[in-house]
């Protein structure tokens, strides 16, 4: 064949079908005898659960069921990251409730308008209790306040210390640095169809991974996977808060069960909001430099509050300390963290899922010692980056780096800014006296992608009129799976796109899967695609060889889509003559497995302008290089380069979320939760330099959660360095006008003591 179609710029297949709004979600399906669950939810942060009184809302026409833990016949959920049995959830609360939200009963009924009216009928009688919120404190004080039978709310996780940790260090420079609270915030929220007419109980939920989704929800209702369905239909959204299942997926299928007809559930956005949240951890940090700006030591203490009821939110901090180091050579690394249970919501994975607060402190400190040393950021990263040739590597907290070029990336960005004239500008404005204070932020990064789960599922059928299926174990949920999981076929097999079929996301059409997170997909559905094409192109060949009386070794897929001899154009034949000409299916099914995740990376600059009369920050350029190895389809890529540099301004400058002192959340609504507009947005500039890795045989790396990882830091470091000049050291996130503000106020004030955790 002439060329290939990958590494090309194809227009993604989804986009008619999701622009013209002929996608059919979990929320437009509607069965016969379709019911819907609404939740009578915690109003209150701690407390214990009294008398629940049912009656009025049973008494209400149209009210099929009214469920509480009592009657809901589920004792538990499955939890997906077990860590420790204290905080395993009931699908309803009882005994004690741990967080505004929180699930305490559920009524079932013909209309959403009849549910609600019944759920504002039900009665709990609430016994308050001590409300715990400081995450710090349950560190420091080892209190149980939450789970006073377990005995502490705290989990420690401590790996050092490091002998002799900052004894090359010349000087050693420290800082606090928060990793604000925020919400996810799909497009589209959980929604759940729960129908038990059938042969088998059928779920349709907007899930990032159907199978697993089945596997929970089977064994936390007490049954087979068998005898359960998971189909995920068109999903609006993930980034990560859909990589699993809940207490109210399981509610609703057990109150499926139980009432014999389906059950609908679509979560409101005000539920979104306060059910589930990410980030949240705060990282004391200590780098050790030496005074010809050498990084040589770096010390992390992160306390991270994962909510009620720690679960994924604890398992993240790994990933953080994994990915501590950087993109920099740096000799002795500590990272120790604790886990505190908190009457927050649950903290789950948002788009980077514990990189990014590596990332973001990493790059901070850089930006610091570089200050104190009186380096330019630039260069401060040139002196530290990990050579080229030191790869693949192991770094001192584990991460196996396959590949890197750190600097090119680098010297990519500061060519598409335009770097030295922007500090020229910058100086020149500062000389003028200008109130609008110019910043410029840099930011490089390396993430791990396919962290976990280095396994995934694919089939390949070519069929007798010659078009072909391919299924896949992943699940898109945006992302571009169709086009780019075509074109890998189209590409191998000389195959039209427009005739390949594709599959994904039921457990009934294929046989199993790990999902979509992490950034998993191309490196491993990919590569499992690409293995079962080559299989069924090995069986063609051998079979259109018999056919031509040729060699196999002499059959190739000719430029027109055909299997013909090399170098004999007249012998050759039709992918649907390959397949009529056997009585065996043109098939090939395996499970394909990486020898490790990849680290792909990258350098981002951001511009902005910072009024030092208001504090109002406004982007002004943003320039993002990335490297995620071979590109299927540089469009799809450019895509996920924007989405993600969104997502990190918007977690730089705006985003948190909000509790009072009473554990009651205040960002409840998007009128509360500043989530940015295209409005607040300056014009995006993404670029890729080009890394194969080795561990895969597309070459490629995970490219979904990259931008967002580089974006923060480069925003939050602009800020800083447009007000370096004033004494301004650190800011914490978001960078609000009145925080910012507040900083520009008190500059040249004595900077507090850092007083360091210790557990």
């Amino acid at each position: 064949m002439v060329g290939s179609i990958l590494g090309t710029e194809v227009i993604r297949r989804e986009d008619g079908t999701l622009l013209t709004g002929e996608g059919e979600y979990t929320g437009d399906l509607r069965p016969d005898g379709l019911l819907t669950a609404c939740f009578v939810r915690s109003q209150v942060a701690h407390a214990a659960i009294g008398e629940i009184d049912l009656q009025a809302a049973a008494d209400l026409p149209g009210v099929a069921g009214v469920f509480t833990a009592e009657n809901i016949g589920v004792d538990q959920v499955k939890p997906r990251f077990p860590l420790d049995p204290h905080f395993v959830r009931e699908p309803l609360a009882s005994g004690r409730v741990r967080f505004v939200g929180e699930p305490v009963a559920m009524v079932v009924a013909d209309t959403l308008a009849a549910a609600q009216d019944a759920a504002d009928l039900v009665m709990v009688d609430f016994e308050p209790l001590a409300v715990s919120i400081d995450a710090e404190a349950v560190v420091a004080t080892d209190e149980a306040a939450l789970f006073p039978e377990r005995g502490s709310d705290a989990m420690i996780a401590a790996f050092g210390p490091v002998e002799g940790l900052h004894d090359e260090a010349d000087r050693v420079v420290a800082a606090r640095i928060v990793h604000n609270r925020m919400a996810v915030v799909p497009m589209e929220t959980h929604a759940l169809l729960a129908d038990p007419t059938g042969d088998q109980l059928t779920l349709w939920a907007s899930t990032q991974g159907a199978h697993a989704t089945r596997d929970g929800i089977a064994e936390s209702l007490g049954i087979d996977p068998g005898q359960l369905r998971v189909i995920a239909p068109w999903v609006g959204g993930g980034f990560g808060a859909k990589g699993g299942w809940g207490p109210e997926h399981v509610a609703v299928a057990a109150a499926a069960r139980l009432l014999g007809r389906p059950v609908m559930w679509n979560e409101s956005r005000a539920e979104n909001l306060v059910s589930m949240q990410a980030r949240d951890q705060v990282h004391y940090a200590r780098v050790g430099v030496t005074d010809d700006g050498r990084m040589v030591s770096l010390e992390v203490v992160a306390i991270v509050d994962a909510g009620a009821y720690p679960g994924l939110g604890a398992v993240l901090p790994f990933a953080t300390r994994l990915m501590a180091p950087g993109v920099y050579g740096i000799d002795k690394v500590q990272f120790d963290y604790a886990v505190a249970a908190t009457n927050r919501a649950p903290l789950g994975a948002f788009r980077g899922a514990g990189r990014p607060q590596a990332t973001l402190t990493i790059e901070r400190m850089a930006d610091m010692a570089a200050a104190e040393l009186g380096i330019d950021p630039v260069e401060f990263r040139r002196r530290n980056y990990l050579a080229p040739e030191d790869f693949p590597l192991v770094t001192p907290t584990g991460g196996a780096y396959d590949t890197g070029e750190y600097e090119k990336a680098l010297d990519r960005a500061c060519e598409l800014v335009g770097y030295e004239e922007l500090r020229a500008e910058q100086a020149a404005r500062r000389a003028a006296g200008d109130p609008l204070r110019l910043g410029i932020g840099v930011s490089s990064y390396v993430e791990v992608t396919a962290p976990v789960g280095q396994q995934e599922h694919a089939v390949v059928e070519v069929h007798p009129d010659g078009s072909a299926t391919v299924s896949v174990g992943t699940a898109s949920h945006g992302q571009g799976h169709e086009t780019a999981f075509t074109m890998i076929v189209a590409d191998r097999l000389g195959i039209d796109m427009d005739r390949i079929a594709f599959v994904q996301s039921d457990t009934a059409l294929v046989a199993r899967g790990d999902g979509t997170g992490g950034s998993r997909s191309a490196q491993l559905g990919g590569s499992a695609i690409h293995a079962a094409s080559m299989e069924v192109l090995d069986i063609a060949r051998q079979r259109a060889a018999e056919l031509l009386e040729a060699s196999a070794d002499d059959i190739v897929v000719t430029d027109e889509g055909r299997l013909g001899v090399a170098g004999v154009p007249s012998a050759s034949m039709a992918w649907a003559e390959v397949v009529e000409a056997s009585e065996e299916p043109l098939r090939a099914e395996l499970d394909y497995t990486t020898d490790g995740p990849t680290f792909p990376f990258g350098t981002h600059i951001c511009v902005v302008e910072v009024d030092t009369e208001t504090g109002m920050v406004t982007p002004l350029r943003f320039v993002a290089v990335d490297d995620a190895g071979n590109l299927l389809n540089p469009l799809i890529v450019a895509g996920q380069q924007h989405g993600g540099v969104a997502s990190g301004i918007g977690q730089a400058l705006y985003e948190y979320v909000a509790y009072d002192d009473h554990g009651n959340p205040l960002t409840t609504g998007l009128a509360d939760y500043a989530m940015p507009s295209a409005a607040e947005f300056c014009d995006f500039t993404v670029d890729s330099t080009i890394t194969p890795t080795h561990l895969n045989p597309l070459g490629v790396k995970g490219i979904g959660e990259a931008a967002t990882i580089g974006a923060t830091p480069a925003v939050q470091n602009a800020v800083i360095d447009a007000l370096s000049d004033l004494g301004i050291r650190h800011i914490d996130l978001p960078l609000t006008p009145d925080r910012v503000w507040a900083a520009i106020q008190s500059a040249g004030d004595p900077v507090a003591e850092i007083i360091w955790p210790t557990f």
